[in-house]
């Protein structure tokens, strides 16, 4: 099928997968690609990539090489990204010059924007914590007024893992000196960079929902996941989320109204607070395979990862359904020399990233326990 009929072209087995971003995301998404008679080639700036290990070929070169974009464009059948922090204009760039890339340009964008994710949010009618704009002190000022306090300040882009964010948490009644440096601190934390300010959300627990949509606006949508997060990275994600059928359900209709409005093809994941009342707030989306989707591994016939790939490659989405409970862990830096004992670990499933350096606050692999359901 022609790729000038972008909205019905089908990858067939033996293509290739172009995976923009060569990380641990890339990496299972190659694996899964190859289970499906897929090649993949990954295309990133770092020339010792995880992805690189088990991919069909890879290109090294900056996301703003032209001529690599071009190499990338010619040698893959449909191309997809596997961090939101490609630049837009990569993906802009591939698509003028004729390559198929999902999901396309529109989801990136709005996800490489909290202000703008947050406000695209509220247009579809669903819940976000309370926001205000902030380009300097006197609109952080401004902001706390209409938010409250606590809360915090995160950079517009870029941030992920907890960072580039600072919670302010002074309470004074009037913006005394104490709290006029503590906004400044503030500041100067995310790099006086254009920001915004997010209320506090009383919530009782995080969980996120994993979803797909075909070319042909199919959508498949995995169980919650419940969410802790440690020092602003995931810590573990178990299914079933201790939510009742009503706030699951909720967050499904959020999650699908998403992938609809955005024309999206591929997996996305959206996280959400539950509220005491069991309503959902969404905290923020990502468009790509995601953390919290890891179980699908092990614990559905039909991976986060190959629901991706068959996305991408236009594709029939497989079954959602999970066949056991699970509860998956992330293995964050030395915690991966722990991989000798988990290996013997009776229903415990190991992954690891093969990255050679195990640092702090750096995702080296991640365990899924399966439960009896």
């Amino acid at each position: 099928m022609s790729k000038t009929d972008a909205k019905n072209f089908v990858v067939e087995p033996n293509g290739t997968i172009g995976v923009l971003g060569g990380g641990q995301l890339g990496r299972m998404l190659a694996t899964a690609a190859a289970e499906l008679g897929l090649k993949t080639i990954i295309y990133c700036p770092e020339d010792k990539a995880p992805a690189f290990d088990v991919a069909s070929d890879h290109i090294v070169a900056s996301y703003t090489d032209e001529t690599a974009l071009k190499k990338l464009a010619a040698a893959a059948d449909a191309i997809t990204y596997e961090f939101e922090n490609v630049p837009v204009e990569a993906v802009n760039f591939l698509t003028a010059n004729g390559a198929i890339v999902r999901p396309g340009a529109k989801a990136l964008s709005m996800a490489q924007d909290r202000l703008f994710e947050k406000e695209f949010v509220n247009k579809i009618g669903a819940a976000t914590a309370a926001f205000h704009p902030v380009d300097d002190l006197a609109a952080l000022k401004t902001g706390l007024e209409k938010v409250g306090r606590p809360a915090i300040l995160k950079t517009r882009r870029l941030g992920y893992d907890g960072k580039g964010q600072t919670r302010i948490t002074a309470d004074d009644a009037d913006l005394s000196t104490a709290f006029e440096k503590a906004i400044e601190f503030a500041w100067a934390e995310v790099g006086a960079a254009p920001s915004i300010l997010e209320g506090f959300v009383p919530f009782t627990c995080e969980i996120s929902i994993i979803g797909a949509r075909g070319a042909d606006g199919d959508v498949k949508l995995y169980d919650p996941a419940e969410n802790v997060h440690k020092s602003g990275i995931l810590a573990t994600s178990s299914v079933p989320a201790k939510v009742s059928d009503e706030t699951a359900d909720k967050a499904r209709a959020v999650a699908r109204k998403m992938l609809d409005e955005l024309d999206y093809v591929g997996v996305i994941g959206v996280e959400f607070f539950v509220l005491e009342s069991g309503d959902v707030i969404v905290n923020e989306y990502a468009p790509r395979v995601h953390n919290s989707g890891h179980w699908t591994q092990n614990a559905c016939a039909v991976s986060q990862f190959e629901q991706h790939i068959r996305a991408v490659a236009g594709w029939p989405l497989g079954d959602p359904a999970r066949h056991s409970n699970a509860v998956m862990e992330n293995l964050i830096g030395d915690d991966v020399h722990q991989w000798r004992t988990l290996a013997a670990e009776p229903q415990t499933c190991v992954h690891l990233y093969g990255k050679r350096d195990a640092r702090a606050g750096r995702k080296m692999g991640h365990v899924t326990r399966l439960k009896t359901r």
